[in-house]
């Protein structure tokens, strides 16, 4: 039986990394990208081989929609040239940006910025990725818990996601002739490095967060990375186009 293959932006770090690494114990393949740091994401590469899969590290700014072309030949050639394929199985859109600015005073850059890496990032990627992926395949978007709950400075970045919660429902009906599932996992706080490594470092947001989540602790990448391997199961294979929540029961 051929290993099935997961292609993950933002891989190299935070819950991208952690949802390779969880793929890769359940014996999935890997190509992720990376977007400035090499040796952190080879550092990738040798974990996953270390649990006894294949891992792929390639460079992409998924800001950029121009170096879409390329990245997608990429991809192609390294399916050809490891698996001897020409389609994966898995693609998560996981890579981002943070943004911690009120309303007011959000800067049209900053927001630019955003749909870009958040949005027309996972919009036209995934388009161009439609034809290498195998039908009956599985799209993971990424949202945010942010989308169901307000914290002050978060507006613009919420807002993003909130676009790629509509977009899911939208791909999963229209791919569905395919065979091809949608879905977006909307994460609550973790303990990353993820914006400057907030939630983790910091102890007031820390003890805060564990305050109004109902299982009483912040989230760990773990916690993420076994939801992701779980959504790209074959158990779930009869869920798409759902808002999944693993936010440990924040703010219910």
């Amino acid at each position: 039986m051929s290993h099935k293959i997961a292609v993950i932006t933002g891989g190299s770090r935070g819950l991208g990394r952690n949802g390779a690494l969880k793929l890769a114990e359940k014996g999935v393949d890997v190509i992720f990208t990376w977007r400035s740091k090499e040796q952190e994401a080879q550092a990738v590469v040798k974990e996953i081989e270390a649990l006894g899969a294949r891992g792929v590290a390639l460079q992409l700014d998924v800001g950029d929609s121009q170096a879409f072309p390329g990245f997608v030949s990429e991809v192609q050639k390294q399916l050809k040239a490891i698996w001897q394929r020409d389609r994966f199985d898995y693609l998560l859109n996981n890579a981002g940006t943070a943004l911690h600015e009120p309303f007011a005073s959000t800067t049209e850059a900053q927001l630019e910025a955003l749909v870009n890496v958040h949005f027309k990032g996972p919009f036209f990627l995934t388009q161009q990725l439609l034809p290498l992926i195998a039908d009956g395949g599985h799209i993971l978007n990424v949202s945010s818990g942010l989308t169901r709950f307000s914290q002050p400075g978060s507006g613009a970045y919420a807002a993003v996601k909130g676009a790629m919660e509509v977009l899911t429902r939208y791909q999963a009906k229209e791919l569905a002739a395919r065979g091809i599932r949608v879905n977006i996992l909307a994460p609550g706080a973790i303990a990353t490095d993820f914006s400057d490594g907030r939630v983790r470092d910091n102890p007031q947001i820390n003890a805060f967060i564990s305050s109004v989540t109902a299982l009483g602790r912040v989230g760990l990448p773990d916690d993420i990375g076994k939801a992701i391997a779980m959504l790209f199961s074959d158990e779930s294979a009869w869920i798409t186009g759902q808002r999944i929540e693993a936010s440990g029961g924040m703010f219910l």
